[in-house]
């Protein structure tokens, strides 16, 4: 599986880690977590997908989790590699799994938190169209303590970014 390596590989990646708490990965373990991510799917808990450019190697990952198919809502998680960075391949795959949630799965609203130190999360989120919302005190514990975490969502009905 080509996404194993770029999974194990991005739990070593220093922003990837600065902003989530990845436990360091081996092939074989990223394969286990895979499954685990297929098993989420089976039970409605969750959708994960490797993000890459067409036929290309994988350069990270998007998804929906906690999601609650009855409430209506999910949360979104992303992290790109450095080779992923800065064409808007995140912002691209946010809106095509917000169209997929929203229109297709019929969810009402989709939410990302991240830092407010992470700037880079919170342009992809406001340039994919889900609104700050606000920010939340200490949400956070990251390996340098705790963090202000912006929300940002969107819901069913908002405009899409043009």
């Amino acid at each position: 599986m080509r996404d194993t390596g770029a999974l194990a590989q991005s739990c070593l990646g220093p922003d990837v880690r600065r902003w989530n708490r990845p436990a360091r990965l081996t092939v074989e373990s990223a394969r286990e977590k895979i499954n685990r991510w297929r098993g989420r799917w089976q039970s409605e808990d969750a959708a994960i997908w490797a993000v890459a450019l067409e036929g290309g190697e994988v350069l990270g990952l998007i998804g929906l989790a906690g999601l609650d198919l009855p409430g209506g809502q999910g949360e979104f998680l992303y992290w790109l590699l450095p080779a992923g960075r800065g064409g808007g391949l995140m912002v691209e795959a946010t809106i095509q799994v917000s169209r997929w949630a929203l229109e297709d799965l019929g969810l009402h609203r989709l939410r990302i938190v991240h830092s407010v130190a992470n700037t880079a999360s919170c342009r992809t989120a406001g340039r994919a169209g889900l609104r700050l919302e606000g920010t939340m005190r200490e949400a956070f514990l990251h390996a340098d303590g705790w963090h202000d975490e912006h929300l940002h969502a969107r819901v069913q009905g908002d405009d899409w970014p043009s």
